[in-house]
Parts: C-alpha cells; structure tokens; sequence
C-alpha cells in the first residue's frame, strides 16, 4: 500500500507540473544576420569555401494545453542558405565526381529544416519558466559543387550534388526569465545532439520585450545571438564541419 501511495503521489506531482498553464497559441519569426564558416566534402577531405554571410529567415508556431502528461508541439522551420569559392590545391572528390588541382570551385549550400518537438512544461510562471522535450529535426535540401573547365575543345561546367535529406532527433530545452516591473524577460532555448559521429546544435540567447500585453493577445520584440552548428559524418554520403552564428531580431505572438 506504501509504494501505491507513493507512485500515486508522484503520478500526481508530475501531472501537476508537467503542463500549460492554459490552452495558447504561440506564432513567431526571426531575421538572422549570421556569419558562415567551415568545411565540406566528402569522406577523405573537407574544404573551406569561403563562405558568405547571409541573412536568413526562422518561424514557428506552437501549440500549449492544460492536459497533464500530454506534451505540447512546436513546430519550427529555418532555412540556410550560403555560397562560396575556393581553388583547389589539390584533387577533390565529392560524390562522384574529381575536381581537379587548380580549379575554381563554387560551393552552393540550400539546406532547410523543420523541427517537430514535443515538450513538457516543467515549471511555467512569470518569473521562471522551463521547457524539456525531443525535437525531430527533419533536414531537406541539398550541397552543390560546380567548376568551369577549359579544354582543347572549350568550356564545360563540371558539377554534382549532395541531397540532404534526413531525420535525426535532437533534446529540447527552453527557459525564460522574467524581470518583474520591466516588461523584459531573458530566454535561452536550443536543440542539441551528440551521437554516432554527429554534432549539432541550434541554440538562441536573447531578451524579449513585452510590447502588448492583455486578455487577448500578447506580443513581444526579441533580440539576441543565434548559433547553428553542423557536424555531419556521412549524412546521405555529405561531410560538414559548418557554424552560423550571429544576432537576430524577431517577434513572438501569443494568443
């Protein structure tokens, strides 16, 4: 009877603190003003394109319920787009393809991906709040390497292409900070995973700022520093060693 009443005391702990406070809607997006470097390739040797810095897009939307033991949903789309050049010091392959010693390589990277979360709501009041959950990171996209070759008979553009289409699933957590009598709040949130050769994460630090606030609706200013990072040891045959970090300003809506 003692260990019935124990789980039984706990079930009921956990169903009270594993929850939203309310039924919520959140939407939100961001620009990121973000610096790329790193290396890719294939197997045997990763390059530095030279990688440019770009300004990129994020949204998401998430779904909050008073149900215990039910996780939330989020759902967040970020999409990563970067070129560069380098010229080879020596032959590369990637795919199927050799590029030769001495040419100009134009490296494309596209990839997009949408995270699905399901999350609990640890603790969730004005003051502190803590978020714990999994993350399906699905990737879409693809790697392009292209170069001009001159020959005897003219010019042709040698290409190929690394389509980045995975899943892989990553731990999620969030926490925010409320300093009362000043609209403010400090946030942290990230998607992080460190298994079989793979190394990612996805984090963001920032400040929000509580534009408007009442029954209806609730929106908020963010800013902050956002870091990507992408370490992949053959994700569909592709080698990365990529970071994008840099600041961002964004808005968050919650109805």
């Amino acid at each position: 009877m003692k260990k019935i009443a124990l789980v039984a005391t706990l079930a009921s702990i956990l169903s009270t603190n594993v929850q939203a406070d309310a039924l919520g809607i959140y939407l939100g997006g961001q620009i990121w003003d973000n610096h790329a470097s790193g290396t890719l390739g294939d197997g045997s040797s990763q390059i530095d394109f030279n990688l440019v810095d770009e300004k990129q897009n994020s949204f998401f939307v998430a779904f909050e319920h008073p149900l215990p033991l039910i996780p939330n949903l989020r759902i967040a789309s970020t999409s990563l787009e970067t070129d560069g050049v380098t010229t080879l010091a020596a032959d590369f392959e990637f795919d199927d393809e050799t590029f030769r010693e001495d040419a100009q390589v134009n490296a494309d990277f596209n990839v997009s991906y949408v995270d699905y979360t399901l999350y609990y709501e640890l603790f969730d009041n004005d003051l502190l709040s803590f978020d714990f959950g999994l993350t399906a990171r699905d990737f879409d996209g693809d790697v392009t390497l292209a170069a001009q070759i001159t020959t005897d008979s003219g010019t042709t553009t040698q290409s190929d292409s690394i389509a980045v289409t995975d899943i892989v699933p990553m731990l999620y957590v969030a926490t925010n900070v409320g300093l009362p009598l000043t609209g403010l709040n400090l946030y942290a949130q990230g998607n992080f995973l460190s298994f079989d050769d793979h190394t990612l994460y996805d984090y963001e630090v920032g400040v929000s700022y509580e534009l408007i606030d009442n029954l209806a609706v609730d929106m908020n200013i963010n800013l902050g520093y956002r870091a990507v990072k992408l370490e992949l040891e053959d994700l569909n045959d592709l080698y990365t060693n990529i970071e994008f970090d840099g600041v961002f300003i964004g808005t968050t809506i919650h109805f």
